[in-house]
């Protein structure tokens, strides 16, 4: 949960810049739009196998220069 404290003599559009800073990097609205449709698990996994193997792809590629 993001907790925002307003400081002293700060407005209303800083404290909602530093709101929004703070929801972005807690992964909230990652995790919505994660969750917002259903997804198979074997989408997930699928989904998973695939990024790893373009991870490796591009490990492989990086190593051989």
């Amino acid at each position: 949960m993001v907790k925002l404290t307003l400081r002293e003599r700060e407005s209303i559009q800083e404290a909602v810049r530093r709101f929004r800073k703070l929801v972005e990097r807690s992964g909230i609205k990652k995790e919505t739009r994660r969750r917002e449709y259903y997804e198979k698990p074997s989408e997930i996994k699928r989904r998973a196998r695939l990024r790893a193997e373009r991870r490796a792809r591009r490990n492989r590629m990086l190593l051989g220069l």
